[in-house]
């Protein structure tokens, strides 16, 4: 029960990214606002879109919640609107509204699915997530984990409608390597294919492998991966610390100093656009620069005791 919970919370986490998909290459405004899909695109219309942008182009926390406030507005009927502002509610722990776009995200769900069965099952999943994110905050684990069934099962039909659709394995690919990261005797290696192969914005895909490859501790794998997420977006400071945590796990695990003051110069950029970022990710880049700092500093004089 203790792994279920982990994993639900870092889902949810996930879920952020994955609600939205969730951006290597950015499609022309011709395709309608989709960020995912250079053939058949839907019309997920321009807010939408520029919300998509800001957050994770930019890593603009801030300005894609304001474009996001507008496309509920004259959007009404894109899911991936709701879903976006449910999932940047959960980063603030703001349940009441998480619960209210969880089940706005699964109404205009509903509404698209005949017409769009990979996407209406898609945010259907997305939907039931996080409102199984909000019953988890309020009730308790047992509820919570039994939406999970039904998350997969949504997930499940999307793929029946359209197997190599890029939004729907962008995001289910997310999921899996979640569970896969933190479930034991679960591997890795078919979600990392399925972003590889199927998923679409490739910057999103690319990060996600980084982030899998990170956590099972195969640094210069991740590296790669993230290399190639930052070079599509290099102002990204979301990006910057994420290229920073791996460039400090790598140099402690190789006793590289010099690698360790790379990772100091990320967290360094990611902390100049550091106001557009949530306050979690902040802290977090407060206090991994702390501690780069610090070690640099001890393997400094480990090398040259004398000095």
């Amino acid at each position: 029960m203790i792994i279920q919970l982990t994993v639900l919370k870092r889902i949810a986490i996930a879920c952020s990214v994955a609600a939205t998909v969730t951006l290597g290459g950015w499609v022309s405004p011709t395709l309608a606002g989709d960020p995912f899909r250079t053939s058949n695109p839907r019309n997920i219309g321009d807010k939408t879109e520029a919300a998509f942008n800001s957050l994770f182009q930019e890593g603009n926390y801030s300005q894609a919640k304001v474009y996001l406030i507008e496309a509920t507005q004259v959007e009404a009927n894109e899911p991936l609107a709701h879903a976006l502002l449910a999932s940047l509610a959960f980063t603030e722990k703001d349940w009441d509204t998480v619960k209210t776009y969880a089940r706005k995200t699964i109404e205009t769900s509903e509404q698209i699915k005949s017409q769009d069965p990979v996407r209406g099952n898609l945010y259907l999943a997305v939907g039931n997530f996080l409102e199984g994110a909000y019953i988890y905050e309020k009730e308790g684990p047992v509820s919570a984990i039994s939406r999970l069934q039904q998350v997969f099962q949504y997930l499940d039909a999307a793929e029946q409608a359209s197997p190599n659709d890029p939004e729907l394995n962008l995001v289910k690919g997310y999921l899996e390597l979640m569970l896969a990261v933190n479930l034991p005797f679960s591997s890795p290696e078919e979600a990392i294919d399925r972003l590889e192969k199927y998923a679409a914005p490739s910057f999103l895909a690319d990060r996600g492998i980084a982030m899998a490859y990170r956590d099972l501790k195969n640094y210069d794998k991740a590296l790669v991966f993230m290399d190639k997420s930052l070079k599509a977006n290099p102002e990204n400071p979301e990006l910057q610390y994420l290229m920073g945590q791996i460039l400090r796990k790598k140099g402690n695990a190789d006793k590289n100093v010099g690698m360790l003051k790379q990772a100091l110069t990320y967290f360094e950029q990611a902390a100049q656009k550091i106001d557009q970022l949530p306050p979690a990710i902040r802290k977090a880049i407060e206090y991994d620069s702390r501690k780069v700092a610090a070690e640099i500093q001890q393997m400094e004089i480990s090398a040259n005791p004398t000095r």
